[in-house]
């Protein structure tokens, strides 16, 4: 096998095929006899996530990427960490060996990094986050205060709407949103996954009962929300083909948080995210065989993260929807009466106590 030389416009190329790879270092080929430990470290996210195809989509990165990383690192250490399957790669002896090294150099690394935000308290400034509606209210405030208590002098000014911000002309230094982008200039992570099920208040099944089965929605008061995200019109279509909405819609709105209170109050029934019980809510998952998802992205500048402020409006938010540390952000879709097993805590917040029951 010939060994590859890249030529200087290939070098120019290669920051262009990468979408946000943890530490942000130039994708260059490692100069021989060197280990590096970006390549370490996309090798073990294409083994956590058994595949190329995953592993690049999880990186938001492309596959042809990570297989020029993993050849070079095994044409760095002499020996053949992954094998290629139909369905996946697996791990060789000699990976596994290697790998478990890789490990703790891992936790070395996030150590390094906690120990040099430790000494860096001196950021100050404005940072924009643009969000979603329903995850910024819901989610991302309650968690805001400890971002502000670590940064105190950081101004966060954080932009709750539908629509997604345009980080390309600045309208947000950082945004989150549940469409994936399409412009190739940006930045982008996948952050986790939101699913959704039909949720009642225990006041709406007092009164109207629960609906038998997906078909017996049509009987009961349902409420929508309605807005331009196509995924929601099909999904709405699909269960209800050629049926009116007048039939048995009996309230529609255009925001999260107007359709989740809706929902609480006991109005109807409703779609939504299946960690809505751990934000406090008082509310019963219907099992109707009714699981949609969505994928939540972080998308930024290319230039953001270089800017120390932002990086580290960046890693908090990446903090924030861990999937393994929030098992509702997970790929599967865990039942919600079943989250107390991967997640053996109070609720979050207690947001449903706002507005407490009359004669409370």
């Amino acid at each position: 096998m010939k060994n590859h030389t890249s030529s200087p416009a290939e070098d120019m190329q290669l920051p262009e095929e990468r979408g946000v790879l943890y530490g942000e270092q130039a994708l260059r080929p490692t100069p021989k006899g060197a280990v590096d430990w970006e390549s370490i470290h996309i090798s073990l996210e294409v083994i956590r996530n058994g595949s190329f195809r995953a592993a690049a989509e999880h990186l938001g990165t492309s596959i042809n990427v990570l297989r020029r990383r993993v050849d070079e690192l095994e044409r760095s250490l002499g020996v053949k960490l992954l094998t290629r399957h139909v369905d996946g790669v697996r791990i060789t002896s000699e990976g596994e060996k290697i790998f478990q090294a890789a490990k703790k150099m891992e936790v070395a690394s996030y150590e390094l990094i906690q120990a040099g935000e430790q000494t860096n308290v001196h950021l100050s400034g404005e940072v924009r986050l643009a969000v979603t509606e329903g995850l910024g209210t819901f989610w991302i405030a309650p968690w805001l205060v400890e971002f502000q208590r670590a940064n105190p002098n950081l101004l966060v000014d954080v932009n709750c709407a539908m629509k997604s911000a345009d980080v390309l002309r600045l309208e947000a230094d950082v945004a989150i949103q549940i469409t994936r982008p399409t412009v190739p200039d940006l930045r982008m992570v996948k952050l986790g996954r939101l699913h959704f099920m039909f949720f009642a208040a225990p006041s709406y099944i007092e009164t109207f009962g629960r609906p038998k089965d997906a078909a017996d929605l049509v009987n009961h008061r349902l409420l929508i929300q309605s807005n331009d995200n196509v995924q929601w019109r099909e999904f709405y279509d699909r269960l209800w083909p050629g049926v009116p909405a007048s039939q048995f819609v009996s309230l529609r709105t255009n925001v999260s948080s107007a359709h989740y209170w809706s929902i609480v109050k006991g109005g109807g029934i409703g779609i939504l995210p299946t960690y809505a019980q751990w934000i406090g809510a008082p509310l019963v998952p219907l099992d109707l065989d009714i699981h949609e998802f969505m994928d939540i992205w972080l998308t930024y500048h290319p230039d953001a993260k270089n800017i120390p402020r932002v990086s580290r409006l960046i890693e908090w938010v990446i903090q924030c929807f861990s999937p393994e540390k929030f098992p509702w952000f997970r790929d599967e879709f865990i039942h919600p009466l079943k989250l107390m097993e991967h997640y053996p805590s109070d609720p979050l917040t207690s947001l449903s106590s706002i507005f407490p029951r009359r004669g409370s």
